[in-house]
């Protein structure tokens, strides 16, 4: 193996066990943190965002015994650098889906990588869109820092130190076919499979 080689090697860094373990975490956090559960509800950033959201979902909603809404949202027309990113690729839009009432309640945003901070600020501005929640909360699978906005995660899966030049990959089953996250370099292949929030 060239040293090219060995640079290029990603490392799985979380694997499936360890993946639901940590998502299990994250929800009591998520539990012990709103005491009675009624007034909170579960809304995912698309792709994989929202299906960790469902995933923390039905962790709670078993374990707090209280009916929690479930929602995903799409970020694609509100983030702040989106005509750079059609330069790049047309994004890819999904549709939203908040069919309860946002007001007074406590949101928990999930996604799957915290980076720069843009997506976590464009899901918000998109919330507003639909009503006023009482707060808004963060939950991430990965926080690799590098933020660029003054946004902190209310629970986090695991932070991973990483540098500019690296790329954390979040693969779960429901997309991928694998529920694992591993980090490599910025010059993987682009048909590896998950992704890495570029945000």
């Amino acid at each position: 193996m060239t040293d090219r080689d060995a640079d290029s090697a990603e490392k799985v860094v979380l694997d499936r066990e360890d993946l639901a373990r940590t998502l299990v975490r994250v929800a009591h956090e998520i539990i012990e943190k709103n005491p009675g559960g009624d007034a909170i509800a579960i809304v995912g950033i698309h792709t994989r965002g929202a299906v960790l959201a469902r995933r923390l979902h039905t962790l709670v909603a078993e374990r707090s015994g209280s009916d929690v809404p479930l929602g995903d949202l799409d970020i694609s027309f509100y983030r702040d650098d989106i005509e750079s990113r059609r330069a790049q690729a047309q994004p890819v839009v999904h549709a939203s889906h908040l069919d309860f009432e946002l007001d007074g309640r406590t949101v928990v945003l999930a996604d799957d990588v915290l980076f720069t901070g843009r997506t976590a600020r464009a899901a918000i501005d998109a919330l507003f869109d639909y009503g006023r929640p009482a707060r808004v909360q963060l939950a991430v699978l990965v926080d690799r820092g590098h933020r660029e906005l003054p946004i902190r995660p209310d629970y986090v899966g695991k932070n991973l130190p990483t540098s500019r030049d690296e790329r954390v990959y979040v693969r779960l089953e429901e997309v991928d076919q694998v529920d694992e996250v591993a980090i490599g370099h910025a010059e993987q292949p682009a048909h590896t499979s998950g992704r890495e929030d570029e945000r």
